[in-house]
């Protein structure tokens, strides 16, 4: 280890002063020191030390340590938690140049959690405490006699299963009892245009009784609210999982744009350092293996690097600041990246065939737009199917819809979803998708 605590903390007095000189806006940072061993598990448990225990976080945390111990897989530079302060990670074995190259790229990660508006409502003052009560929470649960831990654990796979299905369109959901107070006045402000106009048309009156009025996209908080054959701790572990999904969402819709802005700070930052000349190669290769792009997918940081660093050179820096507060990367990607940047990208879409992948759409002057609709399907949260709960039948039925957005779902993996959601309902469900362009139920 070619480094102690004072250097450390003398390179990130130097970083912090230099990010303010360039109007960088970030939460004060607290730095842990951890050995491989310890990231490992930070990174199982998404890099909360208050996070709830659940098998599938063991599981990963196995399967991690082992491909590490085998060389087959490396472990991340960095782990940054969206908290105030944030909490980083730094490993032990880490050289000096290395931890200075991550103490500027958390700042550019603090920086994008505390400025952009995806992140507003994620209340990082009280996520440590809140995840660390939930934790407390569901323990005593797993504790208690009268529930124990196979319900729990139970409980917990099933919503594991639907934890994403959440609304994810920053709107306010409507309660029952708010939703019939809108169709009332919009049936009333129809009877007056009627008598107004002396229009002719029926109008129907809405029928009140049923029990769901409209469609719900936010699937769990519909089985908080209307799951009234739930007991009070599994309304509250439902309520754990909703909070936290609420919490992480925002880090899936920004992956990019997020990944982009840390590197490119991170860059910027420390060719503005006055480093020593023996750290200058070694952070431009490990930069370069940061921002590489990857064989067969899109490597995020590689992408948001490139989509800032053409926003820098076409319309000043000033444009940087604007995309990092008001975008994510579904809309960053739709405006600001062109054919040529596709081109330069090399990017192109593929898919699975029965005897291997085919690619369909290359970056030409043709397929670039197809190829550029392909990756907006496949980034942020559209690689998590939306469904929505579209009716209650009469006996008590749930009637879900998967939202069809051209790319069939897996029914193995569909099949397996639905009978976690049988054991969250206490009555049938009834999942309707498309499959092949034909109406199916699952």
């Amino acid at each position: 280890m070619d480094w102690k605590i004072k250097d450390l903390q003398e390179w990130d007095d130097n970083i912090c002063k230099l990010a303010k000189e360039l109007s960088l806006d970030w939460y004060p940072i607290n730095y842990e020191i951890c050995d491989y061993y310890e990231m490992i598990g930070h990174m199982s448990y998404h890099g909360m030390p208050s996070h709830y225990q659940h098998w599938s976080y063991g599981k990963s945390f196995e399967r991690t340590h082992q491909m590490y111990n085998l060389g087959a897989e490396g472990l991340p530079y960095e782990l940054i938690i969206n908290s105030n302060p944030s909490i980083a990670y730094l490993m032990r074995q880490n050289p000096l140049y290395l931890q200075i190259l991550i103490m500027a790229h958390c700042v550019g990660h603090s920086d994008f959690f505390k400025n952009n508006r995806m992140f507003s409502d994620t209340r990082p003052e009280s996520v440590t405490s809140r995840f660390r009560n939930a934790r407390k929470r569901i323990q005593k649960y797993s504790e208690d006699p009268s529930i124990g831990l196979k319900k729990v654990e139970r409980f917990l796979d099933a919503i594991h299963a639907i934890k994403f299905q959440i609304n994810r369109n920053n709107r306010k959901r409507l309660t029952r009892d708010e939703v019939k107070s809108r169709v009332i006045s919009k049936y009333n402000q129809n009877k007056k245009n009627k008598k107004n106009n002396k229009n002719n048309k029926n109008i129907l009156k809405p029928d009140l009784k049923r029990r769901l009025l409209q469609p719900d996209d936010d699937f769990l908080s519909f089985l908080i609210e209307y799951g009234n054959h739930f007991e009070d701790w599994e309304i509250d572990i439902l309520s754990i999982i909703r909070d936290e999904s609420e919490y992480f969402i925002p880090q899936i819709k920004t992956k990019i744009l997020n990944e982009g802005w840390a590197s490119f700070w991170h860059y910027k930052l420390l060719h503005n350092l006055d480093l020593p000349q023996k750290f200058h190669l070694p952070f431009l290769k490990s930069h370069n293996q940061v921002i590489r792009p990857h064989i067969g997918s899109v490597n995020p940081y590689h992408l948001g690097f490139h989509i800032f660093n053409k926003i820098e050179k076409e319309r000043g820096i000033e444009e940087c600041f604007f995309i990092r507060e008001v975008h994510e990367d579904v809309s960053a990607v739709r405006m600001y990246l062109e054919y040529e940047d596709f081109k330069n990208l090399n990017l192109f879409s593929y898919s699975r065939k029965k005897d291997g992948r085919t690619i369909d759409e290359i970056s030409d002057g043709i397929g670039w737009e197809k190829v550029r609709d392909d990756l907006i399907k496949n980034i942020g949260d559209n690689s998590i199917p939306r469904v929505i709960v579209s009716n209650i039948s009469t006996n008590g039925d749930l009637i879900l819809e998967h939202i069809h957005d051209g790319r069939d779902l897996d029914l193995d993996y569909a099949d397996n979803v639905v009978n976690s959601i049988r054991v969250l309902w206490n009555k049938d469900v009834k999942f309707f998708t498309i499959i092949e362009d034909e109406p199916w139920e699952i």
